[in-house]
């Protein structure tokens, strides 16, 4: 990024590539609309853009992309008059599937369902308990990187983080 912020091009392209996939899963999987998903991520990337000669490294830099995209949901949604992290419909959020694809047609079958019954539970979790689970797989962040991202305590998100993988495990039991 400082790179990127001094003139380099190809920088930019090297974080696009990094960083891009995990991104937009972020965008979809918290607001679970492909359309909105879509705009909130060029938002980011647009931010990003703009934000490049002022950029200071206080922080990794997934910390701090990860916390222009917690912003970009925030704004979006006090727009729309929701709650930042809200509960949107999920059928658009399943753009991937979460497991590796197997040769034999009865283990494709048990990862799709696991697959799809993951990102039913993953919705399905509170607000600040999916964000917490997004960052963490999605992004890679550290409960500390979280913590900042969130702007909450590492204590909190720990519970969050806690919370999140006991619902989904106890979710997932009946899964064959």
């Amino acid at each position: 990024m400082l790179a990127y912020g001094q003139g380099d091009a190809q920088a930019f392209e090297v974080l696009y590539r990094r960083h891009s996939p995990g991104l937009y899963r972020y965008m979809l999987r918290q607001c679970g609309n492909t359309a909105i998903a879509e705009e909130l991520y060029q938002e980011v990337w647009l931010k990003l853009i703009n934000s490049a000669s002022r950029y200071r490294q206080r922080a990794r830099f997934t910390t701090w992309l990860y916390r222009l995209a917690h912003n970009c949901l925030v704004d979006h949604y006090r727009r729309q008059g929701v709650r930042a992290a809200c509960n949107l419909p999920q059928s658009e959020a399943r753009s991937e599937p979460l497991a590796p694809v197997h040769d034999g047609p009865v283990e494709q079958l048990q990862y799709q369902r696991l697959g799809e019954r993951l990102l039913e539970l993953i919705h399905s979790l509170p607000a600040e308990q999916r964000q917490t689970f997004l960052l963490r797989q999605e992004a890679g962040l550290s409960i500390e990187q979280i913590a900042e991202v969130c702007g909450a305590k590492a204590e909190t998100i720990k519970s969050r983080w806690r919370y999140a993988i006991g619902k989904l495990r106890q979710g997932l039991e009946d899964v064959k």
